[in-house]
């Protein structure tokens, strides 16, 4: 609220010394219901029943989080650059606290607002490609190389929705890929939020893989209302909807909660749930030396893990290759840079013993419709396999 209130109030000073018309009571009066809707567009839309009114709320305030943040930013940093230079006794004080300079410093901050905001906008929705490569030192029997896609964090729902996707997929099999993994957060909790369900279950199905398409779920793969980042759903045990559950089945991803596939005969892939959210039927999710236990580790041994924890216990089990997603490489800056801090490998790869793992930014996007300093992506991984 009070943040508001520091904005608003800084808006209108500035639009009044542009423009007489706003040190009126009428055009103040008007610029602040114009900044009073795109405020709470968001809470207005978290009590609206599901349907396109809700939608468009959402959306609206989705965006206003982005240009909210960057606001905070630019004007916070222009008033602390004012308090600073109001201490020099170089610089004419009288011309500092002039309506001219006040006016330039305000176009200056709104360009950069209107920058970074419509950058940000623009590139979540452009998804890229990164390509990593990775030796294996295990015979994976007549399979001697491995495209792999590792994808993850889609968000589908009030952000996400079949342009995005469509997109995705077309990536995706623009690698020819031998395997497709989803490392959790497909949704964004809530299933009514999806944008046509049976839309994007013909979207899935056409992926391309010669071996399949597997997912493990995420934290936000769970029945929960959710409000600018925060959850409302009780103390009760956090589950995926039972209808994110049939979507994948015919969307053709097989889903794996604390389980193992054998692929080829030749290569494990495990899929673990997620690390504070393990979901329906797991009431704590197996250890890293539970998950290799019974495998033959002669044999390649692949995870998919939302979230990139317990990288050392993962690669003294004798885990090969961990597919990770969960920190959107900090989406906006300056997050992309504080998140280096919460996590040995906040994105991109890491050789961690003989693992590989790679944690990926993510298809879409969560709360604010933006990304600025990351990438939308999907990673393709080139396996290589060099045993006896």
């Amino acid at each position: 609220m009070l943040v508001n209130v520091y904005i608003i109030r800084w808006i209108i000073r500035w639009l009044g010394a542009c423009r007489h018309e706003f040190r009126k009571f009428r055009g103040r009066l008007i610029v602040s219901a114009v900044y009073l809707f795109f405020a709470s567009a968001m809470g207005v839309g978290f009590f609206l029943p599901p349907g396109a009114v809700k939608r468009f709320f959402v959306k609206i305030g989705n965006y206003w989080l982005g240009i909210l943040l960057y606001t905070i930013l630019v004007v916070g940093a222009a008033d602390a650059v004012h308090v600073i230079l109001k201490r020099s006794k170089r610089l004419n004080q009288e011309k500092l606290r002039s309506f001219k300079v006040f006016v330039v410093s305000g176009i200056i901050c709104a360009v950069g607002i209107a920058a970074l905001s419509i950058w940000g906008m623009v590139n979540a929705g452009n998804i890229r490609t990164t390509r990593y490569e990775a030796v294996i030192e295990k015979n994976a029997g007549d399979i001697k190389q491995m495209k792999v896609v590792l994808a993850a964090d889609l968000h589908m729902g009030y952000n996400i929705g079949c342009g995005h996707i469509r997109e995705m997929v077309e990536k995706i099999n623009a690698e020819e890929p031998d395997l497709v993994v989803f490392a959790g957060d497909i949704f964004d909790n809530e299933y009514e939020a999806l944008e046509d369900p049976e839309e994007l279950i013909s979207i899935f199905k056409g992926i391309k893989s010669k071996y399949g398409v597997y997912a493990c779920y995420g934290n936000h793969d769970i029945k929960e209302r959710i409000l600018a980042g925060f959850t409302f759903g009780g103390s009760r045990k956090k589950e995926s909807d039972i209808r994110m559950d049939e979507f994948l089945e015919k969307a053709g991803v097989t889903l794996l909660r604390d389980e193992s596939v054998l692929i080829a005969d030749s290569i494990y892939l495990y899929g673990r749930p997620d690390r504070h959210r393990p979901g329906r039927g797991i009431k704590k999710r197996k250890t890293p030396e539970e998950v290799t236990e019974g495998m033959d580790l002669s044999k390649p041994v692949f995870v998919i893990d939302h979230q990139p924890k317990e990288l050392q216990e993962l690669a003294d089990a004798g885990v090969d290759l961990d597919l990770c997603g969960h920190t959107h490489d900090g989406q906006v800056w300056p997050g992309n840079l504080t998140i280096r801090l919460m996590w040995e490998n906040a994105c991109g790869y890491l050789k961690k013993g003989d693992m590989h793992n790679i944690v990926t930014s993510g298809v879409g996007i969560f709360g604010p419709y933006m990304r600025v300093g990351t990438i939308a992506e999907i990673c393709a991984v080139t396996v290589k396999f060099e045993g006896d």
